[in-house]
């Protein structure tokens, strides 16, 4: 048992090493109820952490310790609500939360200006914070398969959004602000209840 033990502990120490010296921790499919502390102590060396497809119900208050993370990955988990100082990971690019359980996002989601692309369809949120409007380098957003029944109208202040999919929502109106997305290529509202299409003057 003592063997085994000690095993187990060398391949925790080789696996936080390979993890250090990479940047990337990757335990998708892992069987995860909770969010390892492990990663947590890596805090600075972590640039990706793909969590995809476990039974994660809570992100600890603790992930802002992950200052360098550019890529978050939890699609495919349990989870119902974000920490507020998500925000702090003030160098995340991308944010992947696809087919959880997340009814709202923190209004402190706006802090993440350098967030370039997010996703977090098949989710049950039913709005957007008007921070949403601060990510000024957001490529691309999409809510699909929500229970939206609205965009917040500061997402027309979102001047880099090329790709918007909230495709099987509930929203019966566009706000006016989507004309200001001079750079916006895909605008997607497959089943939803659209009454009225904004023409916008580009």
């Amino acid at each position: 048992m003592g063997c085994f033990a000690s095993k187990n502990a060398d391949t925790k120490a080789s696996r936080a090493a390979r993890w250090r010296s990479t940047g990337i921790v990757a335990l998708r499919d892992s069987k995860l109820k909770t969010f390892p502390d492990e990663i947590l102590e890596l805090d600075r060396s972590v640039r990706t952490l793909d969590l995809t497809h476990n039974r994660i119900v809570d992100i600890p208050v603790e992930i802002s310790k992950l200052i360098n993370v550019q890529r978050l990955i939890l699609a495919e988990n349990l989870i119902e609500r974000l920490p507020v100082n998500l925000g702090k990971l003030q160098s995340l690019k991308l944010m992947n939360l696809d087919g959880n359980r997340i009814t709202s996002l923190p209004d402190e989601l706006g802090q993440l200006v350098r967030l370039e692309r997010i996703s977090i369809s098949g989710n049950l949120l039913t709005s957007l914070p008007a921070t949403i409007g601060s990510l000024r380098n957001l490529v691309l957003l999409n809510v699909s398969n929500n229970k939206l029944q609205s965009l917040p109208e500061s997402v027309g202040s979102c001047f880099s959004l090329e790709e918007l999919q909230a495709n099987d929502n509930l929203i019966e109106d566009l706000p006016s602000s989507v004309c200001n997305l001079s750079h916006l290529k895909s605008l997607c509202l497959d089943n939803n209840n659209v009454k009225q299409v904004v023409f916008c003057d580009y």
